[in-house]
């Protein structure tokens, strides 16, 4: 199994953390329609004939799509791919973009699951954010979304912000509890290079993200799910029973993936690509029929970095036996260098796999990166 990423990169207006790559200028938007499906007939073989049980928007704002334009993307792909037929099909959505006659529009697609930016239920922090949509705007999509006969929704939410009190992170939580929503992907602020918010906070026209808060209410979030039936499958990512995001957790569970559009990544198990992060020069390759994408052949030492990074995130966990079948000996070398994180209670193993308890999903990129070979 496998499944195909494409990027969308354009945005209404941009957000001031984010460092993804889009443009607010609309105007090459059908060359670059064009130059997506010609990268995916180029692509064709990228995933060795496997079968596609996920395909995923993503962007940028992918929900800027007509459900004509999306029609085609999806058409050309299960015109070139076997499609399981029950595959999972995303669209990142925003909420300004959801009204009743986008969604029925979206019926006559194949989109059977939309990622909502919710982010905040609070306008002051959706315009400290310079998101594009507002509070009422937010509650209301999802429902619209729900009448219109869409149950596999998934909402983001931000935390970690000066703005959020834990008063409002709470109620930003029980709103979500309260819309019946089966998953939640949540993050904690960060600050990227290059991104407004960067810039102000270098200039001290905004205050630094304060890690105390961050680790505070990301407790509050977790034990707020936990009360609630989800399941924390992931560090940033809790559903109810069976909803997991089939697309993100082949991720972490190293499937293969094909990236179309300009910055997307691909995987296939030995290499790892990338496509230039520019419109412009993404669209004249295209033209020409080259695909504008750098390739890293993945060494040992990469699979088994990656890996660890991956699967302790998760709640399948990091599997010994695994680690010792990229490279023998591993998994004993890794059960050496983990000692001190099992003595403070960090990890814990069950038969053959390691898991992050509670207290040290808090710190999972440190433990990580120290557990690299």
């Amino acid at each position: 199994m496998a499944g195909i990423y494409i990027h969308i990169p354009f945005c209404k207006q941009a957000c001031h953390y984010c460092d993804f790559h889009f443009s607010t200028s609309f105007k090459y938007k059908d060359e670059l329609l064009q130059a997506l499906i010609k990268e995916i007939r180029l692509q064709k073989s990228y995933l060795d004939s496997e079968t596609i049980e996920t395909i995923y928007f993503g962007g940028g704002t992918p929900s800027l799509l007509s459900a004509d334009e999306i029609n085609l993307l999806t058409g050309t792909i299960t015109g070139l791919h076997t499609v399981s037929a029950n595959a999972e099909i995303t669209l990142e959505a925003n909420p300004d973009d959801m009204d009743k006659a986008k969604l029925q529009s979206l019926l006559q697609t194949d989109i059977n699951r939309l990622s909502i930016g919710i982010q905040s239920f609070f306008d002051d922090d959706l315009q400290w954010m310079n998101r594009v949509h507002r509070a009422n705007e937010a509650e209301a999509s999802i429902k619209r979304a729900q009448d219109t006969g869409f149950e596999n929704i998934t909402a983001d939410l931000i935390y970690g912000y000066p703005l959020l009190s834990s008063e409002k992170w709470k109620y930003n939580l029980d709103k979500i509890f309260e819309l019946g929503i089966p998953h939640i992907s949540s993050y904690s602020m960060t600050v990227e290079p290059q991104t407004a918010l960067a810039t102000f906070i270098k200039k001290k026209k905004q205050a630094a993200m304060d890690d105390q808060q961050s680790a505070e209410q990301f407790i509050l979030l977790m034990d707020a799910m936990q009360t609630h039936d989800f399941e924390h499958y992931e560090i940033s990512n809790f559903c109810k029973p069976g909803h997991y995001s089939r697309h993100n957790s082949n991720y972490w569970k190293g499937v293969k993936y094909l990236g179309i559009g300009p910055s997307a990544h691909s995987y296939n198990g030995e290499t790892r690509q990338w496509n230039v992060a520019n419109n412009a020069k993404y669209i004249q390759a295209l033209e020409t029929g080259n695909i504008p994408a750098e390739t890293e052949l993945l060494t040992e030492t990469d699979r088994l970095n990656e890996y660890i990074m991956t699967s302790l995130r998760t709640i399948w966990g990091l599997d010994l036996n695994k680690l010792n079948s990229i490279a023998a000996g591993s998994a004993n070398q890794l059960s050496i260098a983990a000692r001190s994180f099992f003595d403070n209670g960090w990890i814990e193993q069950k038969d053959d796999i390691i898991y992050l308890t509670q207290p040290g999903k808090l710190y999972a990129d440190h433990i990580a990166s120290d557990l690299f070979f």
